[in-house]
């Protein structure tokens, strides 16, 4: 079973390598891993290209955001299975595909999730919050909980349903997909009880005031243009984050 992992750069040269090696350093056997860069000026580019033994592909060209350059790349996937691993981000272990993979194996399973960790951007070990997910139930969309994208993994198929991301979101292109996805989706959701991500803080969500008020607006489009929610989803959504800074690893 090939797995595609899906990674977007720009000017990230001093994360990037860390990233690279998470997935190389993975024990699953048969990983494609695509970098969709745009078109960075920092030396991202030299740090791929230093590591190209070890990428399927490297694209670099002037995009309209990540969520189009993810799109880019699950366009470019030949994986049975779809994930993404940001350039600042790393796995939790060297086995995290490899559970992916095996929870694939049942054909009836089109979505795999798991937990995630935000960690300090310097010390990858230090956790500052850790987000603790649930198993799937639709009803739960409406109560504002998604499971963490960057631990999301769906069949590729799934993506040629579904579409990809819709560039109108700046922010929560990816909070939409989910709800559009997994609203409607038929096969099983499975989700996996142990850390699969670590994400550096930092990121362009919660960057600054402007950006958190635009990111609750996105979501609440989402919400509505789904048919999952309002408001009231909103505001469960935004303060079930507050119990990620008191939950620790069992």
């Amino acid at each position: 079973m090939k797995i595609t992992v899906v990674t977007a750069t720009y000017n990230c040269a001093s994360t990037i390598g860390d990233c690279l090696r998470s997935v190389a350093g993975q024990t699953h056997p048969h990983i494609e891993h695509i970098v969709v860069d745009g078109a960075s000026g920092d030396g991202t580019v030299d740090v791929l290209h230093r590591h190209a033994s070890q990428l399927s592909r490297i694209i670099s060209e002037p995009d309209n955001g990540i969520y189009d350059a993810l799109n880019k790349g699950v366009a470019n996937a030949s994986g049975d299975i779809v994930g993404f691993l940001h350039a600042d981000d790393l796995y939790a272990d060297n086995k995290v595909l490899e559970d992916v993979a095996v929870a694939f194996q049942n054909p009836e399973v089109d979505a795999v999730y798991g937990d995630l960790t935000y960690v300090q951007k310097a010390d990858t070990d230090k956790v500052v919050r850790y987000w603790r997910s649930s198993p799937f139930t639709r009803a739960s969309l409406a109560r504002g909980w998604m499971p963490p994208h960057p631990t999301l993994y769906l069949r590729r198929g799934v993506y040629e349903r579904f579409g990809g991301f819709d560039l109108s979101y700046r922010i929560a292109a990816d909070y939409d997909f989910m709800l559009r996805v997994l609203g409607a989706i038929n096969g099983k959701v499975t989700y996996l009880p142990r850390v699969l991500v670590k994400m550096r803080l930092g990121g362009e969500s919660n960057r600054s005031i402007h950006n958190v008020i635009r990111k609750s607006a996105e979501d609440l489009r989402a919400l509505r243009s789904n048919g999952v929610g309002g408001l009231a989803s909103l505001v469960l959504k935004n303060g079930s984050k507050l119990v990620q800074f008191v939950r620790r690893p069992s």
